[in-house]
């Protein structure tokens, strides 16, 4: 695999799991070292583990990205453990079923947050690329699966509500933070994953009807791989995205072309 990202230090928030390992995974196999945060600390190590097995350099952080100030100092730990900082990618997320008021403190407040003290940091070290994960929910309305789960919808209406609006806001935050930087040689953009096989969908995945409705979904009939996603997240913080920012990229399989 080339080395597109040698001697690069990347930040990924929860990376214990799902996309952010195997984007962890792919920008280490790319030259990168990285530190891993997880709000739980051993799935971060965990991936840490598995970097360090395969000859990468990495680290591990537990962080609660709701928290702006634990933020703050868990990037200020990466600059000063790896020596500078290049890539941030804030991936860390929940679904909507844990209600309002969580499901936008982690998605948009904690976005915001690896924002809010990351950008001014890349922007001292010099510029480097961010990614922020939002979704295909960024770009339309969810549809029900007509699937209970727990006798409740799933998706179910407060669910959607708040994970769209918290993913319509990471893109919006996505493009401001662009315009912002844009002169401090940072780039800025997000990706919209369509339904990825991870430990988040897998409440719906398990079950054939869930899968099949999933799957019809997407033109191409499946869904994707958390490796595909990590390809695109690699693309962007590589110097052949040196001309994009402020972009949402759907990794959809043709979900939002319909």
């Amino acid at each position: 695999m080339d080395e597109r990202l040698d001697g690069r230090i990347a930040f990924i928030t929860g990376a214990g799991s799902g996309l952010g390992r195997a984007m962890a995974i792919r920008m280490s196999a790319e030259g990168a070292a990285v530190m891993c945060t997880d709000m739980n600390g051993n799935a971060a190590e965990d991936t840490s583990a598995l970097i360090s097995e395969s000859g990468g350099q990495a680290s591990a952080l537990e962080l609660d990205v709701t928290n702006e100030l634990d933020v703050d100092k868990a990037l200020n730990k990466t600059i000063s453990e790896f020596g500078g900082l290049n890539i941030l990618v804030n991936n860390a997320g929940i679904g909507g079923r844990n209600g309002w008021e969580q499901t936008v403190a982690v998605n948009l407040t904690g976005v915001y947050n690896g924002l809010l003290y990351g950008a001014p940091k890349l922007a001292e070290l010099g510029g480097g690329a961010i990614v922020n994960i939002a979704s295909i929910a960024g770009l339309n309305a969810l549809l029900s699966s007509g699937i209970t789960l727990n006798d409740a919808p799933v998706p179910g209406p407060e669910r959607s509500a708040a994970y769209v609006a918290s993913k319509h806001g990471v893109i919006g935050l996505t493009k401001q933070f662009a315009i912002n930087f844009a002169k401090e040689n940072i780039r800025v953009n997000a990706i919209c994953p369509g339904y990825i096989y991870t430990p988040m969908t897998q409440n719906l995945t398990e079950k054939e009807e869930g899968r099949e409705f999933l799957e019809a979904l997407h033109p191409m009939g499946r869904l994707g791989e958390d490796r595909e996603i990590a390809a695109a997240a690699a693309f962007l913080v590589s110097d052949d995205a040196s001309f994009i920012t402020g972009v949402a990229l759907p990794v959809d399989g043709g979900y939002t072309a319909r």
